[in-house]
């Protein structure tokens, strides 16, 4: 079986993906900003420094779609198994993208957002309503059966596909993570919690329809068997892994974003009984003076 001979260690060993826009663009994005966060900012003297941990989340953001679309995944994913492509979508989208917004700082957009024309067009773009609807309509349209075939067999294509991916991937993940104040600011705690449970629901339908369906994707119908996965179970294993684990995703954020939530409502309600309290310390006060005056 081509289990045996097609994905043995020869396999992991030589299918790496050698495109030179992969490694090329993945060691532009990096040096770009490196030197931003680096000279850039020593020069312009703006700005604070980047923390360990912001630069820990860019590099680990770019570096796990680099993985994806670098590592042996790629090849699975493409003519192999249907499920180890979802999960590379998903490295693409809810993996690689939060964490590269994350790790960049707030001063950084703001220069790149000097230019008034780019405020505008980010400020539409991040507007919540149509960033959730860019996000969605293109990652549904991309796994339309007649498309997504298409792009296994056209590596441009593919290519923009990808792209897409990951710039509205990043799009829509700002309005949660975004390092601006003002400008293009992520939205209120309660405004986060919502835009989080109604953002998996596209991604959740579309992985359980998948899971549901008989296999739609002629390239994995006629693909040589491997781990003795049939077309059906293959395109069950990718629409599972597109309905649990990314909603599992969502859950944790959503989670941590009310915990936070919660926390934060905690300190305001401490915060009012102290005031409160005080003020009523300066009430007891002012009628202790005007009794003695008495």
């Amino acid at each position: 079986m081509l289990a045996d001979v097609g994905l043995g260690l020869n396999f992991w060993l030589t299918a790496w993906n050698w495109q030179p826009t992969i490694i090329g663009g993945t060691i532009i994005v990096i040096a770009l900003y490196l030197y931003a966060v680096g000279p850039l900012r020593e020069r312009l003297q703006i700005g604070e420094p980047v923390t360990t941990g912001q630069m820990v989340a860019f590099l680990l953001g770019v570096n796990c779609i680099f993985l994806s679309l670098f590592s042996p995944l790629d090849a699975l994913g493409d003519d192999y198994l249907f499920s180890a492509h979802m999960v590379q979508h998903l490295l693409l989208t809810i993996v690689g993208p939060p964490l590269m917004i994350v790790g960049t700082p707030a001063w950084l957009v703001q220069l790149a957002l000097k230019q008034p024309v780019l405020l505008r067009i980010g400020r539409v773009l991040t507007y919540p309503a149509v960033a959730f609807t860019l996000y969605n309509v293109n990652f549904w349209l991309w796994h339309a059966p007649a498309l997504y075939d298409r792009t296994l067999y056209d590596p441009y294509l593919h290519l923009f596909e990808h792209l897409t991916f990951i710039v509205l991937a990043v799009i829509y993940w700002w309005p949660v993570f975004s390092p601006l104040t003002t400008g293009l600011p992520r939205l209120s705690m309660g405004g986060q919690i919502l835009y989080i449970f109604l953002g998996g629901m596209p991604t959740v339908a579309l992985g359980a329809g998948l899971t549901f369906m008989s296999p739609l994707y002629a390239p994995y119908i006629y693909a040589p068997r491997v781990w003795g996965i049939s077309p059906a179970t293959d395109q069950q294993l990718g629409g599972l892994i597109m309905w649990v684990p990314a909603n599992i995703a969502y859950i944790i954020v959503a989670s941590v974003l009310f915990l936070r939530w919660m926390l934060a409502q905690e300190r305001k309600q401490q915060e009012e009984e102290l005031r409160l309290y005080a003020l009523e310390e300066e009430l007891d006060e002012s009628t202790d003076m005007s009794g003695q005056a008495l």
